[in-house]
């Protein structure tokens, strides 16, 4: 095992993103909190120390974070909801900080930057 100068952040849905999800047009598939909660996006942020310091790292990101996860649902952007800002995206999304990181792997880490352009 190996430890990893990074922390972890969860990114997890609550329900005004829910109320958006089951609103989007052609989407015949009404999913419950629990069902969009349990699979969520984890992102590697900069080692913390503190929750604090994590959640300070979110909320410089947050936009960004808030366009990628309405992208990760196949959402057009034409349906996206205008306002994304922190405000918006703390009212959409709850985050758990978790300090320490171990990786159980020994082959390398490859970054490979997504397809928004978030690196």
């Amino acid at each position: 095992m190996f430890i990893v100068d990074r922390s972890v952040a969860i990114i997890k849905p609550r329900q005004p993103f829910l109320d958006w999800l089951n609103k989007l047009p052609g989407n015949d598939i009404q999913l419950t909190l629990e069902e969009v909660r349990c699979d969520c996006t984890s992102i590697l942020i900069p080692e913390a120390n503190e929750t604090e310091d994590g959640i300070a790292f979110i909320d410089e990101i947050a936009e960004k974070l808030f366009e990628m996860e309405l992208a990760s649902w196949g959402a057009e952007e034409q349906h996206w909801p205008e306002k994304r800002n922190l405000k918006a995206f703390w009212e959409w999304f709850d985050v758990e900080v978790h300090l320490g990181v171990m990786d159980a792997v020994a082959e390398d880490i490859h970054n490979t930057p997504t397809d928004h352009g978030y690196h």
